[in-house]
């Protein structure tokens, strides 16, 4: 797979794949549970699913492919990457942690 930003410059796929499936799995896997705990019949659960998925799909390309610039990377420094990296880690495993409160209860 071949992406290129809005430069023209080709773009690892990878991250934004990884991005992908993981909102794909979020999407789908929480969300129509979660809206029917809310009292949304399943069908429009995993319509509401998909919409969030999508969009979820198109700020990951926006962000990732549409808008990157490879000089980027050696702009910013090795440890505040890893800092990001790490408080990215944490912020997803508290939303899964949140969004699997409804469910428990």
């Amino acid at each position: 797979m071949k992406l290129r930003n809005r430069e023209g410059t080709a773009v690892d796929p990878v991250p934004f794949l990884v991005v992908t499936g993981v909102a794909f799995a979020i999407a789908y896997s929480y969300g129509p549970l979660y809206f029917a705990a809310l009292g949304l019949p399943i069908g429009y659960g995993v319509a509401v699913s998909t919409a969030l998925f999508l969009a979820a799909t198109a700020g990951t390309y926006y962000r990732l492919v549409w808008t990157h610039r490879p000089v980027r990377r050696e702009e910013v420094p090795v440890g505040e990457r890893f800092e990001r990296l790490v408080l990215a880690t944490v912020a997803c495993v508290g939303v899964v942690a949140l969004l699997a409160l409804p469910l428990a209860m």
